[in-house]
């Protein structure tokens, strides 16, 4: 087995089958609550006196690819036991709307970062330092979010062992 690039299998999901884990991104608030993770990061930062305003853009954009990466990429599993293990082995960006790609949900989470790498480059002044800081990390979490990745583990990172 190659320890560098692992494939998780391709399973079906029985019809009408909901996924709980993931289910909520498609709703109203969600999309909104993410902006406003943006702001409160923004805020935080903004308010540390020491901070100038090149370090808190470059902090919050990297809080923000932080927290996006750890939540939709670096998360297995489902708490729920109700899907009968269907979603044991994928992470969260693989769960929305069952592995489906372009949908309205996983266009606004992947564009998100990208506004925000433009926004905190432009209040940055362009300072090149924070620039190849941010750029950094919004290309680890876009690299992860596409299609060619999905259902792909690199370095035995979220990959687990099935018993099937």
């Amino acid at each position: 087995m190659n320890v560098v690039y692992q494939k998780v299998k391709q399973i079906s999901y029985g019809e009408g089958t909901v996924n709980m884990n993931s289910n909520w991104l498609n709703l109203r608030g969600s999309w909104i609550t993410n902006v406003l993770i943006i702001f409160f990061f923004r805020f935080i930062f903004g308010v540390i006196p020491f901070f100038t305003t090149i370090t808190a853009w470059t902090l919050t954009n990297l809080s923000y690819c932080l927290f996006q990466y750890i939540m939709l990429h670096g998360i297995v599993g489902t708490p729920f036991d109700v899907n009968q293990g269907e979603f044991n082995n994928l992470t969260m960006w693989e769960q929305i709307e069952q592995g489906d790609q372009f949908t309205p949900t996983k266009k606004f989470l992947f564009t998100l970062p990208i506004i925000l790498f433009l926004v905190s480059t432009h209040y940055c002044n362009y300072d090149i330092t924070s620039f190849f800081i941010s750029l950094a990390a919004v290309l680890v979490v876009l690299i992860a979010k596409l299609p060619a990745l999905h259902r792909v583990r690199f370095f035995g990172i979220n990959f687990r062992y099935s018993i099937d």
